[in-house]
């Protein structure tokens, strides 16, 4: 990553680190527990000290991070209660996402946005089917962040993204040790999508039960 040049702002550059650390959590290259400093990032990034500083400050508010006292940052490291915790929070959300799909419809124009879902739900039930948990990842992410987005409301798709990447962080570390961790990974996108499409009320209801449930029971085996 460049620095300050080529136009591009300190608030992009935030980002842009965000993001890439963000990354490097989930992909596992930054475990729970990995301890950094604002320096360490910035010469790694060859970027100055500012946008770091604010990215990592974004990225623990968002609880990926936690600030170690006069020691810099942390990869935060969540327990199995706290991931109980996120599923409860989930399904809550989740209940509330689709209560509104069946029963008010989509959010107006949607209609492509439904297309480019149905895109994103066959690739990650591939990556799932393949146990390609890196790229499984990034289409899970962008799956729940359009399916939530069909209700058009920015608060509930990011607070829903917010737990999902919460979840990941989790579950990361312990699907990297697995034997099998394609037997571990929830494949049922396309069939929601599905009944989202439908209108079909028990249909999603049954899905979306499925899928906490899921989460519960892999919890339980840790």
């Amino acid at each position: 990553m460049s620095g300050s040049g080529g136009g591009v702002t300190r608030n992009t550059l935030r980002q842009q680190i965000a993001d890439a650390l963000r990354d490097e959590v989930l992909a596992g290259r930054l475990p729970p527990g990995t301890e950094f400093t604002v320096k360490q990032i910035a010469e790694q990034y060859e970027v100055s000290a500012t946008p770091v500083r604010e990215a990592l400050v974004d990225l623990s508010a968002q609880g990926l991070l936690e600030s170690v006292q006069h020691r810099g940052f942390r990869v935060r490291v969540y327990t199995v209660d706290d991931f109980r915790g996120m599923i409860e929070a989930r399904m809550l959300i989740l209940d509330g996402i689709f209560r509104r799909l069946v029963e008010c419809g989509t959010a107006p124009g949607s209609a492509e946005l439904l297309v480019s879902v149905r895109r994103r739900a066959e690739e990650a039930r591939r990556a799932a089917h393949s146990g390609s948990l890196e790229v499984l990842i990034g289409y899970d992410l962008r799956f729940w962040r359009e399916l939530s987005g069909l209700v058009g409301n920015t608060y509930i798709t990011e607070f829903l993204h917010r737990i999902r990447v919460q979840c990941w962080v989790f579950s990361v570390p312990h699907l990297q040790r697995a034997p099998e961790p394609a037997a571990a990974l929830w494949d049922k996108h396309g069939e929601l999508v599905d009944a989202v499409t439908l209108a079909d009320a028990e249909a999603v209801r049954r899905i979306v039960r499925g899928y906490n449930q899921h989460g519960l029971d892999w919890a339980a085996t840790l």
